[in-house]
């Protein structure tokens, strides 16, 4: 229970537990009125809306104190048990709450006032919801921050002090919901769950929405942790197959050997160990879509069957001797580079061109600037909230870490972490160290000038192997002269191996 204490006025330094309630004409109680608006109309006034504020404490002098005391700014909301305020929080919905921990039957305890923070923040995690506690109680307080709880506030409280941490904690409700408005307006834009608003992420969006509505076999490339298999199933989730099958199969986790069994099935007997008949990937995906991951680790025979589906849609089971019928779209994924391994021949080139016929490449996550804040924050609020740890907030000095860090395994690395950091960390702000990031500026991120000669360095490479090494051909498509181009391969450090006259 919050104790008694003549609660004066901010501003006009009133003593209000010694103001008279009035009453409206039906005789009920009315707190003062608030900041008035202008209705237009010539000697007519309505009171502006204010915010809702849930007042839950179980003596009625402390709560009318209270309420006098925040009326002026709050639409003050009154509970005196566990069983009215979470039935007053899903009726009104305030941005903030004020709670005393002792509640009954058992006031002396806080067991009750812990139990309704747990269910407030269950009904809106964004809820601020400040603790009322005397000096003794104050490891008690802080184990209710620790529990998701904004602030807490020593017994007896002053008025001037509650108005102010009551501004305070609307301030940043409203700021949270608005960043929360706008994560949606974002995803809204994205496609199924791919958050990022940066333009790398915008074009694979728009690929993602254009290829969805065809048939055409696609292969989806990027680093490992990028979020292939998430935009295969965006892909799918968006073609006229989203009733269909999803079936995904990683090819670099399965042996050659078992590899051509697990897409194509076996008939029973087919070889020692085949004791039924068995439908193979290709085969469950009929009618829907067919996932091939790190489709760059398929041995050159299994290519030359799976090129055969992509041409026919017709597949032959291990041990079988007639065609099966399969309907199912490919796309694929590989972190490879595939042109390189059509050129050293250990992928195919018709297998290749039949498989790529729409590229979509996904970006690191280091290449994707503020998206990597927006995907930090929905991580941790993701796994705060599987985790019951409340409301965790990142310190500065960590979002600077998440910036300078390069995340070699972009986005699945980042979620892990995050995710290691709620379970094992404590308190509510997570930390660089919560992080395992190191704090100090990484040498290994590389500077601006660094990453442009890599980019320049790597077309180079690329047009040259394009055009068998021809410099005119691939200065001409770089768009510089002849000279321009040895010297920029000379300051590369290119040796010009591959080069031709």
């Amino acid at each position: 229970m919050i104790e008694a204490k003549p609660i004066q006025d901010a501003s006009s330094g009133v003593n209000l537990s010694s103001v008279s309630r009035f009453e409206d004409s039906e005789g009920s109680s009315q707190a003062p009125v608030g900041r008035l608006a202008d209705s237009g109309v010539a000697g007519r006034r309505v009171v502006a809306q204010r915010p809702k504020l849930l007042l839950i404490d179980d003596d009625e002098e402390i709560r009318t104190q209270l309420r006098w005391a925040l009326s002026s700014e709050f639409e003050v909301v009154q509970a005196g048990d566990r069983a009215s305020a979470i039935e007053a929080m899903r009726m009104h919905r305030p941005a903030v709450v004020l709670l005393d921990l002792g509640l009954p039957p058992q006031t002396n305890r806080p067991d009750e006032g812990l139990a309704t923070l747990s269910e407030v923040l269950d009904i809106d995690p964004l809820t601020k919801v400040v603790i009322a506690s005397g000096q003794n109680e104050r490891e008690i307080a802080m184990s209710a921050v620790g529990a998701g709880a904004y602030h807490f506030l020593c017994k007896p409280v002053d008025s001037a002090e509650v108005l102010v941490t009551m501004r305070r904690c609307l301030h940043v409700a409203s700021l949270e919901r608005e960043y929360r408005e706008l994560q949606r307006k974002l995803m809204a834009d994205g496609v199924d769950g791919m958050l990022g608003s940066s333009p790398e992420m915008q074009r694979v969006c728009t690929s993602i929405r254009k290829v969805a509505t065809t048939e055409a076999p696609v292969l989806i490339l990027g680093e490992s942790g990028t979020g292939k298999e998430m935009a295969a199933r965006a892909i799918h989730d968006q073609s006229a197959r989203k009733s269909g099958p999803f079936v995904a199969i990683n090819c670099s986790a399965i042996p050659g050997t078992l590899l051509e069994s697990e897409l194509f099935g076996h008939e029973k007997g087919a070889f020692t160990g085949a004791q039924v008949q068995r439908k193979g990937r290709i085969e469950q995906a009929n009618g829907g879509t067919l996932f091939l991951d790190e489709i760059g680790d398929v041995p050159p025979a299994v290519q030359v069957k799976l090129l055969r589906f992509l041409q026919e849609k017709t597949i032959e089971r291990i041990g079988g001797r007639g065609l099966i019928a399969a309907d199912a779209r490919v796309v694929a994924a590989t972190h490879k580079d595939l042109d390189k391994g059509r050129k050293e021949g250990s992928f195919r080139e018709d297998f290749y061109y039949r498989l790529s016929v729409v590229q979509i490449a996904l970006p690191p996550l280091r290449a994707r600037g503020d998206d990597l804040t927006l995907l930090a924050q929905a991580f941790l609020r993701r796994y705060a909230l599987e985790n019951r740890r409340g409301q965790l907030a990142f310190a500065p000095e960590t979002l600077r870490a998440l910036q300078r860090y390069p995340w070699p395994g972009n986005i699945r690395e980042l979620q892990n972490r995050i995710r290691r950091a709620v379970i094992m960390g404590e308190g509510q702000r997570v930390s660089a160290r919560d992080l395992e990031l190191p704090e100090g500026v990484d040498a290994a991120v590389p500077t601006l000038r660094a990453a442009r000669e890599d980019m320049e360095r790597e077309m180079i490479r690329r047009s040259l192997e394009r055009h068998e090494g021809r410099i005119a051909l691939a200065a001409t498509e770089l768009g510089i002269s002849r000279p321009s181009l040895y010297d920029l391969m000379t300051k590369l450090g290119l040796n010009g191996e591959e080069a031709k006259a």
